[in-house]
């Protein structure tokens, strides 16, 4: 599985990394048990379908210390799985009062360089490198309630399932920017939207 995960996000994973992704795991299958983080049918397939998943996406990360934030945590996928992998500080945007405490609980007890915020995206503060998102909203929705988020420079970094190319041409009516699309290295029909310069269209 350490390689799995070191070709998913591709950088070298040690034993210690796989380990705390190990616990984290198994964390979010007993809360699974107290409330719905996940779909229970996904469980048995956990690595696949959750941590490989999110791992990927810090292969967009822009330089290394890089400061991310997730919008939409939820059970904290992708937030708490990047915060494992990278050395910047990752911010967990999540409203739900549960799922933000049990984000913060995760944090401490993996020893993660991880804020969590329970509220609304809207309502986040802060300017980020990259921004992220899994499960949240249409990419134009998405991009509305974050924005705020960004610098010109931010990197966007935004699975989008099999819908990615049809989300970002509705998307590019109302927003500007430098766009592409990913193939997924762990579902060869899901797509990841990447983008950079991110503004509103002037109309």
């Amino acid at each position: 599985m350490i390689e799995a995960l070191a070709r998913a996000a591709g950088r070298p994973v040690s034993r210690e990394t796989y380990e705390r992704l190990a616990e984290y795991a198994e964390l979010l299958r007993q809360e699974n048990q107290r409330q719905n983080l996940v779909s229970r049918g996904t469980l048995e397939a956990i690595w696949e379908r959750h941590v490989l998943d999110s791992a990927q996406i810090v292969r967009f990360e822009p330089a290394a210390g890089a400061s991310w934030v997730d919008i939409g945590s939820g059970a904290g996928l992708p937030g708490i799985v990047i915060a494992c992998l990278v050395e910047g500080p990752v911010t967990l945007v999540e409203p739900r009062r549960l799922r933000a405490d049990f984000l913060a609980r995760v944090s401490e007890a993996l020893s993660l360089n991880v804020r969590v915020t329970a509220t609304k995206a809207e309502r986040a503060q802060g300017k980020f490198d990259i921004i992220t998102g899994r499960a949240v909203a249409g990419l134009s929705a998405f991009l509305s309630l974050s924005a705020h988020l960004s610098t010109r420079n931010t990197v966007w970094a935004l699975p989008k399932g099999r819908k990615a190319h049809s989300e970002l041409a509705e998307a590019r009516r109302a927003w500007q920017g430098r766009f592409h699309v990913e193939q997924s290295v762990t579902d060869a029909d899901s797509w990841i939207v990447i983008g950079t310069e991110v503004r509103p269209r002037q109309s």
